[in-house]
């Protein structure tokens, strides 16, 4: 059966206290909305539509550099969820299926939670509602069962005393039938406490229609609304547990994994080791056996096979690591291909280069990458050794098994095999030291009386 997707994005979210519309606010690293489409990714949508209200520029453009092929539809008067999905009935039109409507400030909604509704669908309803025992139910709304089954959603405003001491919980996640769902939309009105139209009122009008409608329940916590900032850090640290474990599950070793951080798209191999207080900022990929270093950030890099990263090192975007890398402490790299058993260990900055395998480089070596206009890239080739604080000027390459003497400057090409020397021929002067020495120190007494 098909499956089609709407993510609900058009809330200003006041309560935030930002000039940023609500789902772009980030967790993992990843705008809010997107971790709803990442939900119902395992279902394979055809059509997904976003439906986007406040600073909707914002949000069509965050969602087209997302994935170019979202549907954006506008809700330019937000009046109620009823009122968003009818928005999407354009971007819809033919479907057949399954039509989930998600939230795109809900984040935390889990992938076998929307397969099990998908399931009471083809178990013959045709409105699935996603609920959760709520331990404080405060002002959301009740789900009305009887015998088991739902009968009508009521909303806190406009429920009475004995409904409001029912715990069964709306989240306002449905799953419905594609054919149905905007007809249902169609016949929801307006008369209520808030003069909204509420999509959760169309699970009473199909029971009207003898349609069968069905809950399905998750865990509170999956259903969590991101409304206030105090709301996003929760949602944060609620990601980051699931990251975690997830990285455990999936074989790799994090020695204080309360120190770690994931971006909502970090891979880790089997066999890898994260020591503490590591960061992963967007697009890294670990393979297996390599190890991450205590106090590492790293984003948008490749750590090879059995490399060994930090500790205290960054790997900035476009890095890339061969297998069996080191990368030591207190190096930076950025746009660096560094190749097979190459090692940069200490203090060194290497940026838009190209490291050969098994080259190494010494400590405080420093691509000279940028003009002030351009960046140059940098070549070294295998084997190569870069001696101690080598400022290497780019362009430039260096050929394979060529060395350059400590403290130089390279600013030419140095051939295969060739030793490059660059500094100021070192001068002794006899005594002049101890001179230099006891004239400083005489000043300095001269001063203090």
């Amino acid at each position: 059966m098909a499956t089609h997707l709407i993510v609900l994005a058009a809330g200003a979210g006041t309560r935030m206290q930002s000039d940023i519309p609500k789902v772009l606010h980030r967790i993992g690293h990843a705008p809010l909305f997107a971790h709803a489409l990442a939900s119902a990714s395992d279902l394979s949508p055809e059509r997904r539509v976003i439906v986007a209200g406040h600073g909707a520029e914002a949000v069509e453009a965050a969602a087209r550099d997302l994935d170019p092929d979202l549907a954006i539809v506008r809700q330019d008067r937000q009046l109620g969820t009823g009122h968003a999905v009818a928005q999407a009935r354009g971007a819809l039109a033919g479907a057949r299926g399954d039509v989930f409507v998600l939230y795109g400030d809900t984040p935390l909604i889990a992938p076998e939670t929307l397969a099990a509704m998908g399931q009471a669908r083809r178990d013959g309803a045709s409105v699935v509602v996603l609920g959760f025992d709520a331990a404080d139910p405060g002002r959301y709304g009740r789900l009305v069962t009887c015998g088991g089954k739902l009968e009508r959603i009521v909303e806190y405003q406009d429920a009475s005393d004995e409904e409001r001491r029912i715990t069964l919980c709306n989240s306002g996640v449905i799953c419905a039938d594609a054919e149905q769902v905007f007809d249902l939309v169609e016949a929801v009105g307006d008369d209520n406490a808030s003069g909204e139209y509420y999509l959760t009122d169309i699970v009473a009008i199909a029971r009207d229609r003898g349609l069968e409608t069905a809950v399905v329940t998750c865990p509170e916590t999956e259903t969590m609304g991101v409304n206030t900032r105090a709301e996003l850090a929760r949602a944060e640290s609620l990601f980051q547990a699931r990251a975690r474990l997830r990285a455990l599950d999936g074989g790799a070793t994090l020695t204080a994994p309360e120190t770690v951080f994931f971006a909502h798209d970090t891979r880790l191999g089997r066999d890898v080791t994260v020591e503490p207080h590591v960061v992963f900022g967007p697009g890294v990929a670990v393979e297996p056996g390599a190890t991450i270093r205590a106090f590492s950030h790293l984003e948008g890099c490749r750590v090879g096979a059995g490399a060994v990263v930090g500790p205290y090192a960054r790997l900035r975007p476009g890095t890339d690591l061969g297998s069996g890398v080191k990368i030591g402490n207190f190096v930076e790299t950025k746009n660096a291909r560094i190749g097979e058993a190459a090692k940069v260990n200490h203090l060194s900055y290497v940026g838009d280069a190209d490291i050969g395998a098994s080259a190494n480089l010494g400590a405080g070596t420093i691509t000279c990458n940028y003009d002030g206009v351009f960046k140059h890239r940098t070549t070294v080739g295998a084997r190569a050794f870069v001696g101690s604080n080598t400022m290497l000027v780019a362009p430039v390459e260096l050929g394979s098994d060529a060395m350059t003497a400590s403290g130089s400057v390279i600013t030419s090409d140095v051939p295969d095999g060739a030793l490059a020397l660059a500094r100021a021929r070192q001068i002794n002067k006899d005594g002049m030291g101890k001179r230099l020495m006891d004239r400083l120190r005489a000043a300095k007494k001269k001063e203090t009386h």
